[in-house]
């Protein structure tokens, strides 16, 4: 294996390029950030965190789908928008609570397919769509969904808390099949149960609440190490990773599996004496997770394999989001 070309093909990936811009709108709204007090939560996670008085608060998130996606799909289009939302939600230890969504398409066959999307989806996650937005005379189709949802407050799991000396947990539903649309996205939700898809998902909040994890974050676009190397940032540690421990599906490429978009796949950092009981309740929901490295100081990304060694993100002078607080 050649471990330096892995590491530079995992840091120019397109997953994990297109995070870059996010770098100059956070500077744009860093004088306005912390004028309200309800805010506990907000650049940098998958979702905002959103006090509202009492012991819950309020998961607030969006996500746009890749206008690729979009040409090539509607309806995936709309049943991913559904799962990416819920995902981020899930993440951060809450419940989905509702939906609303912003679509431009001027074309009829666009639309219902879109539609008849997120309606599959919401059968299948239980979220409901409550309302939002239609443009109906744009020249191109695209998506947005928003979502809410809800949380203990001392439960909550974020990105920026992770400590050296920290166990790095990856956990995915290895039972899924490539997507149609793109050899890195895996499909681990369309054709199962909608009672396994939402045990799944709420998995993380057994874990929230028992307290079992210090940070964690959805593996999404950036595949499983660059959605590390965003909460190694957010969390101003650094990490080192043995690749040969990474779940993965029989005969898949490995470059492939971390650039992938696994549905349903975590990333997160334990403590060493609770990581145990964090992999039994993945397991108890049908999800395959591995201890698989350690959180360290050394503001850097490593993965190893074997006895070689090579650095994929170096928080010195890489960039994936920019937020570092």
């Amino acid at each position: 294996m050649d471990l330096e070309l892995l590491a530079r093909n995992l840091r120019e990936f397109e997953g994990v390029s297109r995070k870059k811009p996010i770098a100059e709108i956070f500077k744009i709204f860093e004088s306005v950030r912390h004028e309200y007090g309800n805010v506990l939560a907000d650049f940098g996670d998958d979702a905002a965190v959103i006090d509202i008085g009492g012991d819950d608060v309020i998961l607030f998130a969006a996500d746009g789908i890749w206008g690729r996606i979009v040409e090539k799909s509607p309806w995936w289009t709309g049943y991913t928008s559904v799962v990416v939302n819920v995902n981020d939600i899930s993440a951060m230890g809450g419940k989905p609570l509702a939906m609303v969504n912003i679509m431009s398409s001027g074309d009829p066959g666009s639309i219902k397919g879109i539609m008849e999307g997120i309606r599959d989806g919401i059968n299948k996650f239980g979220v409901p769509m409550v309302g939002g937005h239609t443009h109906p005379d744009t020249p191109y189709n695209s998506l947005a969904v928003a979502i809410i949802g809800v949380a203990k407050k001392d439960c909550v799991i974020r990105s920026d808390t992770a400590s050296p000396g920290d166990v790095v947990i990856f956990a995915y539903d290895l039972d899924g099949r490539v997507g149609m649309n793109s050899p890195y996205s895996w499909d681990t939700t369309s054709f199962k149960d909608p009672q396994f898809v939402r045990e799944c998902y709420m998995v993380m909040v057994t874990i929230a609440e028992r307290k079992l994890v210090t940070a964690g974050k959805d593996i999404s676009n950036p595949g499983s190490i660059g959605t590390l190397g965003m909460l190694c940032e957010t969390s101003k540690v650094g990490a080192c990773v043995d690749i040969a421990k990474i779940p993965r599906p029989e005969n898949m490429d490995i470059e492939q599996w971390l650039k992938i978009y696994p549905a349903t796949g975590y990333v997160v950092t334990a403590k060493p004496e609770n990581a145990q009981e964090c992999l039994k309740i993945f397991s108890q929901v049908g999800i395959t997770a591995a201890a698989v490295g350690e959180i360290n100081d050394s503001h850097r990304l490593d993965i190893h394999y074997q006895s070689t060694k090579s650095t994929v993100f170096d928080f010195g002078k890489d960039i994936i989001t920019g937020i570092d607080e």
